[in-house]
């Protein structure tokens, strides 16, 4: 089978040379094609038995390998069925327009902090208006910094139960078949917090800008 790995190997030089590549995507794409080869040394497994010896090279164990993410993902993905509940399940995506995926490039811990933390407090306090649910709920929360077009796009998914527990912790509130909550009021919410926490980190100085976002350094431009 041809594998990512594959095709670096055999054109990623050349397109390197055409392509401007920051340097984490440089390292990337190194450990890709150097995973499981000899470049990264390896150990001999010798059968008790039959005396049979193999040869096994190194894995990279960067978390961008398809080989080195398959068998986490896999292990990953058990652990959360054994955590599954016997409801529905609703499938929520909380992501950032293209200026703050700019910012978030120089500053991820920040902004990837704000995104898991403000959107699982959306889904909360969402949920716990008596107006919509009125429950407790619980989320699996993953981030994703990639679109499906592999450019810079950091947006989180949330795997949602359909219902949560009474405020009194006594009872299972369960949400109406097909639906969860009202999208527009998540957006809302989740956009106003986010604009919120984003001018107050600004406001500590938590942000660093560089190159063409330099001038936003300056609080009146950005906010403007």
């Amino acid at each position: 089978m041809l594998e990512v790995a594959d095709i670096f190997r055999s054109h990623g030089p050349a397109w390197r040379a055409t392509t401007h590549l920051s340097l984490g995507q440089l390292k990337v794409m190194s450990a890709i094609e150097r995973c499981r080869t000899a470049a990264l040394g390896g150990h001999v497994l010798r059968c008790s038995g039959c005396t049979r010896t193999e040869v096994s090279f190194n894995s990279c164990r960067d978390r961008h390998c398809p080989k080195c993410q398959a068998s986490a993902a896999h292990r990953w993905l058990e652990a959360r069925q054994a955590d599954l509940l016997p409801v529905e399940y609703f499938h929520v995506v909380f992501t950032l327009p293209a200026q703050i995926s700019a910012i978030a490039w120089y500053n991820k811990r920040v902004i990837y902090g704000l995104l898991f933390d403000i959107a699982a407090d959306t889904l909360r306090t969402i949920a716990e208006d008596p107006r919509h649910l009125g429950a407790q709920i619980g989320a699996t929360l993953v981030l994703h910094t990639w679109g499906s077009a592999l450019t810079h796009h950091p947006h989180v998914h949330g795997i949602v139960p359909g219902g949560g527990l009474s405020p009194d912790g006594e009872r299972w509130i369960a949400c109406r078949p097909g639906y969860f909550l009202p999208v527009r009021v998540l957006s809302r919410l989740f956009r106003r917090r986010f604009l919120e926490a984003l001018q107050s980190v600004h406001h500590r100085g938590d942000l660093q800008f560089f190159g063409e976002y330099t001038g936003l350094a300056d609080p009146a431009t950005f906010a403007r």
